[in-house]
């Protein structure tokens, strides 16, 4: 894959309030059933990218292999909600990524860019969450699961970026992708704080 431009580690990412945290420890439970339902999600994603570009062996491989660590969490997360004797809930429509995915522009030469920055900014702020749940959270074992969580999802952000460089025009990467983040900010500072993941 090509390497990323080395201005990506000094993408500005707009911190999440610290109110967020609070009301996710507060109502954990409800927090662990809107986690099992992103990943399950983001499973769904790559299936479906994996599913447009059978034809892009280095995209096909990737998102394959991401759905399936994507589903792996999904696993992990329902065993935690079983074992705190809590049922998972329906899954219900995300704010934040349906804002996100209405900024995908159309068309052959933009729409894989804008799905692939999408995602990797969704991952970006996910693992940013993730990290401040590990650093949070008394128990240990479950800081050490999100903190496990928040170095896949450091990966995942990453990798979508090398793949919109291995895919895509070079030089639209970065002004694309800065972009989408100063987007992304917006709509995160717009929506009401819950105890979900977005």
């Amino acid at each position: 894959m090509a390497e990323p431009d080395l201005r990506l580690t000094d993408l500005p990412l707009s911190p999440s309030p610290s109110r967020w945290l609070a009301g996710v420890l507060d109502n954990f439970d409800e927090f662990l059933k809107d986690h099992a339902s992103c990943e399950k999600k983001a499973s769904g994603m790559a299936l479906n990218v994996a599913s447009h570009y059978p034809d892009q062996p280095q995209l096909l491989d990737a998102m394959v292999d991401l759905a399936v660590e994507e589903l792996n969490h999904y696993r992990e997360v329902i065993r935690l909600l079983m074992a705190r004797g809590v049922t998972p809930g329906p899954d219900t429509k995300d704010p934040y990524v349906h804002a996100l995915n209405g900024t995908i522009r159309r068309g052959s030469g933009n729409f894989l860019l804008d799905r692939l920055l999408v995602g990797a900014v969704v991952e970006r702020r996910g693992a940013e969450r993730f990290g401040l749940i590990a650093s949070g959270v008394e128990d240990p074992e479950l800081a050490r699961f999100y903190r496990a969580i928040t170095a896949s999802e450091e990966r995942h952000w990453e990798l979508f970026v090398e793949l919109a460089f291995a895919h895509c025009d070079c030089d639209l990467v970065m002004p694309r992708l800065e972009e989408l983040v100063e987007i992304e900010a917006d709509v995160m500072e717009g929506l009401p704080l819950r105890a979900a993941l977005h």
